[in-house]
Formats: structure tokens, C-alpha cells, sequence
């Protein structure tokens, strides 16, 4: 238990300094590639938003360990495992009853901070264009998802446990290895609609430019969708989805507002880098071998009385060796995304080299430095920020491996 929390303080403490620090570097002059970004207003403006981030941040994250100490310490997990017994003797029924109460206060207590950070802070530096209704809306129907799809995954895991014992980890990682790929194949058919609107991109400069080019590196190219991002949020982006020999382009309409077709087909070369260097494939790849190995070990762990009794409670249960497992594996899981952000930042270097040497590097830099402020980023974040939480590299380092060019 005191190693669980001493983890817990120390990423919690590891992670406020590294922000402090990242804060910081607002106060630092440029380096001359991008001192001209910014002009004087819109850089304090910046400025302002990243510190409104920071503190909103700071204090939802303090809550949470607090909260989670508290917990731990008042045995609110062995609680809260009586409270499930006590209504069903079904293994299945239990787990659901559990994580049900947990999902729910996470929600409750999450709530008033996702409501400051979208009708305040996105609000005032006007990112923001959710309606109170559109709010609810989201969150109804992320809750609806979470309760079908997160529930059912929970349930089939518990009866497999309960079939398999120990030997279940198998059985366990092939299901979710299959959903996870299945959900990579079909999120743009069957997920995306639910929340946005997507359009067949119409015929004209841009589409022919995109076409023409991934005719150009035989880049298999199905729809070329937009995307009404912009009911939302100001902030742009785009990427393609699909497995195989069928590939769908989503661009969100914001984008295609601020940027011109240099641009954006460039922003497109640059993730068909992604495709041709394989490097969503080996993400998969990766991403099902540590499901592997987790399941591995919880398999081995998950029928050992300690796991429940870390917690105080007196028997053992798969949701409480769940609970266990993950704030024991936290500190594996942070060097596991430590060593992910760095093969991402090598891949994104990659891609951009691909849209080098396939396209042209000017428009790609017009389009990430049009993405930087649009988004009011830090031209500057700090080396150890970058180096912990950035999964690309910085605006700076890209220009500088792609040659600078205007």
C-alpha cells in the first residue's frame, strides 16, 4: 500500500514540476526561426492560456490525489467490493456494480472541471464553439458508449476469468487485441458518426490535388471526407483511418478554412508517410504485445489473496485484483510511454521526410506553423516537458529536419 502511494505522490510531484518548468520557458526570448510568430499580443495570449491550462490542471490533479490517498487509506475499495456483493452473488453482476459506482463518480467529480475548461478557459481564448446543449449531448453519449462497450469488454473478462482461472490471460489478450484492431479498421464508419457529421469531400482544386498525389506514391485512397469539426472547437487537424487496402482521409472543415491545398496536401504527405514507413502497423504491433505482457502478469497475479488484501479487503475478487494490479503496474505503464513517445517523435520525423521528399517542405512548415498558432502552442516547451509527454516533436525541431525552408 505505502509503495502504491509513494508512486502515486511521486508521479503527481514528477509531473507538477515538469509543467512548472515548461510554463516557464514562456518567459525566454525566442529563437530567431520562430520569433516572428507571434506578434507581442497574440504571444501573451499564449501566454495566458497556457497558465489558465496549468492551474486548471494543477487543481483537478491535486483533487484526484487526494482523493485517491483518501480512498486508498479508508480501504474504499474493499468498501465499495461489500456494497457490490451485497447485491448480486454473480461474479459478472459485481464487477459491473463496481466499476459502474467508480465510472460514475469519476464522472461526477470530473464534471465541473470539464465545464470550466470548455465555457472559461477554451471560451476566453476562443477555441470554444460548444453549446451547452452539444455539451450534454457529448456527454451522454460518451457515457452511453462507456457503460455498452467498456461494460460488455468488463464482463466477458470476468467470465473468462471465472471459466479459465490464471490461464485466462490468453483468452483475455486475444479479445481485446481483436477489438482494439477492429475498432482501428471501423472507427470512421461506425464510431465517428455518432458524435460528427462527415461529408464526402466535393470535387474542385483540392480534391484533385490530394487525388493526383496519392496517385502519385500509389497510396490507396477510398473517401475523402470533411469533418464539422469546427461545432466544436477552433482548433484544426487531420489523419486516415483503416487497415488494409482501404484507406479514408478525414480533413476537419476548420482546416480546410485556414489553410491553402499546398498546405493541406502537404499535411496529407505526411501522414501517407505514416503508411508507407508502417509505422501504424507497428504501433498495432507494439500495442498488442504489451497487452500481452500485462495480461501475463495479471494472469499470474490475479488469484493471489495479497491482491485484495493491499486494498483491506478479506477476499479476493477480479475486480479488486484489477484495481491492485493497475496502480501496481503504473510505474511499468510510465516507462512503456516514455519509450512509445520516443518511437513516435522518430516516426514523425520519418513522415515528415517522406512529405520532403514526395511533396515539399515549404507548405508543410507554413501548415505546422499555421497549426501552432491556431492552437496557441509553446514555441519553446522545455527539453524534459518534451522528453516525458510529447508524442511529436517540437514546431522547432521539425523545421529545423526539414531545412528551414520558405
Amino acid at each position: 500500500m505505502y509503495v502504491i502511494i509513494a508512486f502515486i505522490v511521486f508521479e503527481f510531484l514528477l509531473s507538477k514540476v515538469l509543467s512548472w518548468l515548461n510554463l516557464k520557458t514562456w518567459d525566454n526570448p525566442l529563437p530567431a526561426e520562430v520569433k516572428d510568430l507571434y506578434d507581442p499580443k497574440k504571444y501573451t495570449e499564449a501566454r495566458n492560456y497556457a497558465y489558465a491550462n496549468f492551474n486548471i490542471g494543477a487543481l483537478s490533479s491535486t483533487l484526484s490525489l487526494i482523493i485517491t490517498i483518501v480512498f486508498l487509506q479508508l480501504k474504499g475499495f474493499a468498501w465499495l467490493d461489500e456494497v457490490a456483493r451485497g447485491y448480486s452473488s454473480s461474479p459478472i453482476l459485481q464487477v459491473l456494480i463496481f466499476f459502474g459506482i467508480i465510472g460514475g463518480a469519476l464522472t461526477v467529480i470530473s464534471l465541473p472541471f470539464d465545464i470550466y475548461q470548455t465555457f472559461v478557459v477554451e471560451e476566453k481564448f476562443g477555441f470554444n464553439k460548444v453549446t451547452p446543449k452539444l455539451f450534454v449531448v457529448d456527454k451522454i453519449k460518451e457515457l452511453a458508449l462507456g457503460i455498452v462497450i467498456g461494460g460488455a469488454i468488463i464482463a466477458l473478462l470476468t467470465f473468462l476469468f471465472g471459466l479459465l482461472g490464471n490461464k485466462f490471460w490468453l483468452a483475455a489478450w486475444v479479445v481485446v487485441a481483436g477489438i482494439s484492431v477492429f475498432i482501428a479498421m471501423f472507427y470512421t464508419s461506425l464510431l465517428l458518426p455518432i458524435f460528427n457529421k462527415l461529408t464526402p469531400l466535393e470535387n474542385g482544386e483540392l480534391r484533385a490535388s490530394i487525388e493526383k498525389y496519392a496517385a502519385k506514391v500509389s497510396f490507396p485512397l477510398t473517401n475523402i471526407f470533411i469533418l464539422d469539426g469546427s461545432k466544436r472547437s477552433t482548433k484544426a487537424n487531420a489523419f486516415f483511418s483503416g487497415l488494409g487496402g482501404k484507406k479514408n482521409i478525414v480533413l476537419y472543415d476548420n482546416l480546410v478554412n485556414d489553410m491553402n491545398t499546398d498546405e493541406i496536401t502537404a499535411v496529407l504527405a505526411h501522414e501517407v508517410g505514416h503508411y508507407k514507413k508502417k509505422h501504424v502497423l507497428q504501433s498495432i504491433l507494439i500495442s498488442i504485445a504489451q497487452m500481452g505482457i500485462m495480461f501475463f502478469l495479471f494472469g499470474w497475479l490475479a488469484s493471489n489473496p495479497l491482491m485484495a488484501e493491499v486494498l483491506g479487503a478479506k477476499q479476493n475478487s477480479f475486480h479488486l485484483s484489477l484495481i491492485t494490479f493497475s496502480l501496481l503496474y503504473a510505474p511499468v505503464s510510465m516507462v512503456t510511454g516514455l519509450l512509445m513517445n520516443l518511437f513516435s517523435r522518430k516516426n514523425e520525423y520519418e513522415a515528415d521526410a517522406y512529405a520532403k521528399e514526395t511533396y515539399s517542405p515549404a507548405p508543410l512548415i507554413s501548415a505546422l506553423k499555421k497549426l501552432s498558432i491556431n492552437h496557441l502552442s509553446n514555441l519553446q516547451p522545455h527539453p524534459a516537458f518534451v522528453f516525458i509527454n510529447y508524442s511529436h516533436p517540437t514546431l522547432l525541431q521539425r523545421m529545423r529536419a526539414l531545412g528551414n525552408r520558405m
